[in-house]
């Protein structure tokens, strides 16, 4: 037994031995290698590599690895989302970046990798140590991700992230489209199993990843118009890494007083001031001269990275050289500053697999065949200095059908050759180019100067000598589009604006000039003393694009000249001359419908004429003036001239039957005429300006007072009943409005326990100075073309909710120097005591009037009484 008990152990002591010595003997063999995390996935067959000088991409299994150099820790760079592909091109505009991109750094912690947004909204003095420190700790870099190193690869040169979840996932910062409010609200719900990776580059300074990002999309109108309802929606997107050059740019300050886009507000830490100081840089393309020192002698030099923009292959044939001519204009401003060749314009590469319209390393102007009649010129920038690093101009078809109504609409009783359903290929490439123009302005950093075609006498526009130099405007940068103003008799008149107008060189001067030589201090002096010697010159006034309030009559959108009276004047004999001849004209239009839109385009050309003039009423003009240098930040419209644009508009309203044509409208479908159309939101709108009075008055030395305008309203609104005669229609429209505007304001409630228990509530006036439904539509304010397709239903809630309705959603509008916001004047504002007066005095009139009138003006009259006496009589029992 004891032997059999030993014997197993022995047994097992022996193969031990013998397997000692199997490992012993093969440890005298080569070793076999392990192979690494890192080789494992780079070497297998289905791995798809990107390499390239910054960060190398692998992709497999669906999933995306960024083979991040350690060296890039700390480095600054963009990661912005374009939009390439997508199955509604309505909601999705191919070659937009939505969002501005991201400016973030990777840094690593332990194991872990952040990736940081940048804060650059501070500067301090580099000369004052301490604030360094300080800063780091008051504006630290926010972490906004986190990814764990997946492996190293074999010479630890750098370390694998798996980015997967940041391209496939629902990223808000990359989202190509996001739930959200605005005119068109809408809700997005992410659809992860419609989601996935595609395509990858690598360069020398950026990757691109593309993905499919698929949505189930709603879409509501001002909340209560739906437009889509869980239509599914899938997106290509392509997004770019972009590291950023450790030189920066020298940043330019802004100044208020040029319309150039300007970065996010930033603020300046210092004790050379007792406070802190908030600027914004200028938006520019870095174009230093590639011979410094021949520029310095004079000679024309080449930049060392020239602009280059890339045309879309989808553009119509047609379309290609208008574009390219469009973008080459700016050449000319440059070259005047001593730059050339600085813009360039290619063709999208055929023979080149690295080109990537999409990537943010190309500038492009690209094509949407969507039917929005619009087109834009974003761009997009380094925060640390503002220099613009990519712009696309994003053309949408329709804009040709805008341009054609523009040109027939304004020219036409001039410029026989646009009498045609399909305008000339002359005219639609000059139009093409013109719209191109404007657009590559503002990716050059140019905003809109609505106050540049002010500067022009209203005369001059019917020169043939002036308007062949000078054209229509001073800046192409203004909503300016054709010369209106030109009468049927006038030979060689120019009908455009400029290529270039003097203003938008100027501008180009400021922005891109170089300088040399000069500390910080003497340069801002230096560019501040170019708008200096200009100060007062109403060429080179910059006005701001009036949005959110509209107080300045100089600055409007779709206006000529400096006296909007006489260039209305013009313009309506046009559209006289228009209505009654278009029939003639478009003998080939046989079922109408091309004559009935330009009609229906004609009433909001007419409309604009009617407004340019209505600002004037209670108008404020307004100027950045810097102190000691000439004119004033704001002067009120001379009283003539505001009572003379009051009595101007009335009279337009009672004498607007020559829009209807009966010749010309029995052809079209059943339908409201017109002027009762017309008439009746324009005044509408007029009788709210007494609003703008209130304020125009209190800043004046000598006003235009709420009396005046209410004597003006009764003399001119009652007219007929004061001479005794019988109302046309459109006297009894404004005197409908009239009396249903006094009942409502003297009936009104008092607001007063409420204001003061919500500050918020009763601020008064937050609607007077925004545009309504149709003043966006006929100066073209809104971006998605939304509120003329719901004009109608549109308006049927501006009656109800106020005309600020639509405008408080309008969001799109780009940025740069702060929009003028409403001035509150409930503490001045008495206005219902002379709407009181007023509501007595029309009373009486009627009264005295009802024995003589004819029983269609004596019923019309009595209904009037009727409204009047149910409010003054709710007025004296409270």
């Amino acid at each position: 037994m004891v032997i059999l008990l030993v014997l197993p152990c022995t047994q097992t002591s022996f193969a031990s031995a013998r397997k000692k010595k199997t490992v012993a003997t093969e440890t005298k063999k080569e070793p076999t290698k392990r192979q690494s995390k890192y080789d494992k996935l780079v070497k297998n067959k289905s791995c798809e590599t990107a390499r390239g000088e910054f960060v190398t991409l692998h992709k497999l299994d669906g999933k995306v690895y960024f083979e991040f150099p350690v060296k890039y820790l700390g480095r600054e760079m963009l990661l912005a989302s374009t939009i390439s592909e997508a199955s509604d091109n309505n909601l999705c505009a191919i070659g937009y970046k939505p969002k501005d991109p991201m400016h973030i750094k990777f840094t690593k912690t332990d194991s872990t990798i952040f990736m940081r947004e940048v804060n650059v909204s501070a500067t301090c003095n580099p000369q004052e140590g301490h604030m360094r420190e300080v800063m780091a700790r008051s504006f630290m870099d926010p972490i906004i991700g986190s990814y764990k190193i997946y492996c190293y690869t074999n010479d630890s040169s750098a370390f694998l992230l798996d980015m997967t979840s940041l391209f496939t996932g629902n990223s808000e910062r990359l989202a190509p489209i996001s739930s959200g409010g605005g005119m068109v609200e809408i809700t997005a719900v992410f659809n992860s199993a419609g989601s996935i990776l595609d395509g990858i580059k690598a360069f020398d300074d950026n990757v691109t990843v593309k993905s499919y990002l698929s949505y189930s999309v709603s879409a509501k109108m001002m909340g209560m118009f739906i437009v889509k309802k869980n239509e599914p929606l899938t997106v290509k997107a392509t997004r770019t890494l972009l590291l950023l050059p450790e030189e920066k740019m020298h940043p330019r300050v802004s100044d208020t007083r040029i319309g150039v886009f300007v970065t996010n507000t930033k603020q300046h830490i210092s004790t050379d001031e007792d406070r802190i100081q908030i600027y914004t840089l200028a938006n520019r393309w870095r174009v230093d001269p590639k011979d410094v020192e021949a520029y310095k002698r004079g000679e024309l030099v080449e930049p060392v990275k020239p602009i280059v923009f890339y045309v879309d292959d989808a553009f119509p044939a047609m379309w290609k050289e208008p574009v390219r001519k469009a973008a080459l204009r700016w050449n000319v401003a440059f070259e005047k500053i001593g730059l050339k060749n600085v813009i360039q314009v290619r063709d999208f590469p055929k023979d080149d697999p690295t080109f990537d319209p999409d990537n943010l390393k190309y500038s492009c102007i690209r094509y949407v065949p969507a039917a929005i009649t619009n087109a834009m010129g974003p761009s997009w920038t380094d925060p640390r200095t503002g220099e613009i690093i990519n712009a696309s101009v994003i053309i949408f078809n329709d804009v040709v059908k805008l341009a054609n109504q523009w040109r027939f609409l304004q020219t036409s009783q001039v410029d026989p050759s646009v009498r045609t359903k399909k305008m000339p290929d002359n005219i639609l490439e000059e139009s093409i180019e013109y719209i191109v123009a404007h657009e590559v302005g503002h990716t050059l950093g140019l905003m809109h100067n609505m106050s540049a075609s002010a500067a022009y006498p209203v005369d001059s526009l019917r020169s043939a000598k002036f308007t062949q130099k000078y054209g229509t405007t001073p800046s192409i940068m203004d909503y300016a589009r054709f010369n209106y103003v030109v009468q049927p008799e006038d030979k060689g008149v120019k009908l455009t604006p400029p290529n270039l107008g003097i203003y938008d060189e100027y501008v180009i001067k400021w922005l891109y000039s170089p300088l040399y030589g000069l500390s910080a201090k003497e340069e801002q002096a230096m560019l501040e003393s170019w708008i200096d010697e200009h100060a007062g010159d109403p060429i080179y006034r910059y006005g701001k694009q009036q949005v959110i309030a509209r107080y300045d009559p100089s600055a409007l959108e779709e206006d000529l000249g400096d006296d909007a009276i006489k260039a209305g004047d013009y313009g309506i004999k046009n559209l006289k001359y228009i209505v009654a001849n278009m029939n003639d004209w478009f003998v080939d239009d046989t079922d109408g419908s091309h004559r009935e839109n330009l009609y229906n385009e004609l009433g909001n050309q007419y409309y604009r004429y009617l407004k340019n003039v209505m600002h004037n009423v209670g108008g404020i003009y307004l100027t950045e003036v810097k102190p000691g240098t000439a004119g004033k930040t704001f002067q009120s419209v001379p009283k003539e001239l505001q009572r003379n644009s009051f009595v101007w508009v009335i009279k337009q309203l009672k004498n607007s039957d020559w829009l209807h044509n009966t010749g010309l409208t029995d052809q079209f479908g059943l339908r409201v005429a017109l002027p009762p159309i017309v008439c009746y939101y324009t005044a509408t709108e007029l009788l709210g300006t007494y609003k703008n009075v209130v304020l125009s008055a209190h800043v004046s030395q000598d006003p235009y007072t709420l009396k005046a305008y209410f004597d003006d309203l009764y003399n001119h609104v009652w007219e007929n009943a004061i001479k005794g005669r019988k109302p046309t229609s459109g006297e009894k429209i404004l005197q409908r409005l009239v009396v249903d505007q006094a009942a409502d304001v003297i009936t009104k409630k008092s607001k007063l326990v409420k204001v003061l228990a919500d500050p918020d509530e009763g601020l008064g006036m937050e609607n007077a100075f925004m545009p309504s439904v149709d003043e966006i539509v006929a100066y073209g304010l809104d971006p998605t073309g939304l509120v003329g397709q719901y004009q109608n239903e549109l308006r049927e809630l501006e009656q109800v909710h106020g005309k600020g309705l639509v405008a408080k959603q309008l969001t799109s509008f780009g940025h740069g120097y702060d929009w003028q916001y409403r001035v509150n004047t409930r503490t001045i504002d008495d206005s219902k005591t002379y709407f009181y007066a007023y509501a007595l005095r029309v009373k009486n009139l009627l009264n005295s009037r009802l024995a003589s009138a004819d029983s269609d003006t004596k019923a019309h009259y009595q209904t009037m009484l009727y409204a009047l006496d149910e409010a003054l009589n709710a007025l004296n029992k409270k």
